[in-house]
């Protein structure tokens, strides 16, 4: 029998020593909500790679290991989260971790973090994509950016689509095995707002939530938004209220720091809007869109 009264995640992320993106952001979110971050590293950076010469130290030959000692030590998880991998054998390690973690209680979310604005990363072989649209198969949600959706349907990259076509892409996406699929950062018609768009294969039903656009990118907004959404969902929120927690605690993270004039690449000032995670949910912006005709 399980008795850890609290939920545990294992991340399975890289870390930066300077910059707000992935595990240091991942684990004050999760521990801000009550849930125990159990990382497995990736891979150590002194900043995240978006600054020059950064010094970088792969973990690959470790993960294993530390896999192999959890499982010597009966470790169970309530989930398991990944996000950035650094090659076609981290994706390998990560889908056989999930294989010989998992039980019918557990649940996985992938961030298949590939590129953006219609590029892969230059660490993204084709070998990994080609492995990456495998282990989103085993999902039961994913995250994915609209480069990321295209490389994952293997289509070439459209800066804008609509709502209808989104609607499309996100049953093609379930198709190949999530329950729910979630489009991030998806402009909108009037160009002032940016929306997210989710879809649960279990009930047939799309969501959206829209929020400001504001004209500056911030590091490590997408492990934000994935981070709440784990985290909101194992604190057993619906999908729709999920969405709008994170849309919004990703939001306020851009308009906190967006007013100072800091260095964009340092990320959003998460130490700043943490205690709003624990606030009372006020649902506000979610949408239910029409699903009869799809």
């Amino acid at each position: 029998m399980f008795s850890n009264p609290v939920k545990r995640v294992a991340a399975v992320h890289d870390m930066s020593g300077f910059g707000r993106v992935s595990l240091t952001v991942i684990i004050p979110i999760l521990s801000s909500m009550g849930i125990q971050v159990c990382p497995l590293p990736t891979a150590i950076l002194s900043t995240h790679s978006q600054y020059d010469g950064f010094e970088f130290v792969d973990l690959t030959a470790n993960m294993q290991p530390i896999i192999d000692h959890w499982k010597r030590l009966k470790l169970r998880f309530d989930a398991v989260y990944s996000g950035f991998l650094g090659s076609a054998a981290q994706i390998s390690i990560v889908a056989k971790f999930i294989d010989d973690f998992r039980d019918n209680n557990m649940m996985v979310v992938i961030d298949p973090v590939m590129g953006d604005n219609g590029k892969r990363y230059t660490s993204i072989s084709q070998e990994m994509v080609t492995e990456m649209r495998m282990l989103v198969k085993k999902a039961d949600i994913i995250t994915p950016n609209l480069t990321e959706v295209f490389l994952l349907l293997n289509e070439p990259y459209q800066p804008k689509i609509t709502e209808q076509q989104a609607r499309n892409y996100l049953l093609r996406l379930a198709d190949m095995g999530p329950k729910i699929v979630m489009i991030t950062s998806i402009p909108t018609t009037d160009e002032q707002h940016t929306s997210v768009i989710a879809y649960n294969s279990e009930d047939g039903r799309f969501w959206k939530v829209s929020c400001s656009y504001l004209p500056a990118a911030f590091p490590g907004t997408g492990d934000t938004f994935a981070s709440v959404i784990v985290g909101s969902i194992l604190q057993g929120d619906s999908l729709p209220i999920a969405l709008d927690r994170a849309v919004s605690f990703a939001s306020l993270g851009v308009r906190a720091t967006f007013g100072y004039p800091g260095k964009p690449l340092e990320g959003i000032m998460l130490e700043r809007i943490l205690p709003s995670l624990s606030q009372a949910v006020q649902p506000t912006s979610y949408q239910i869109l029409d699903w009869k005709n799809h």
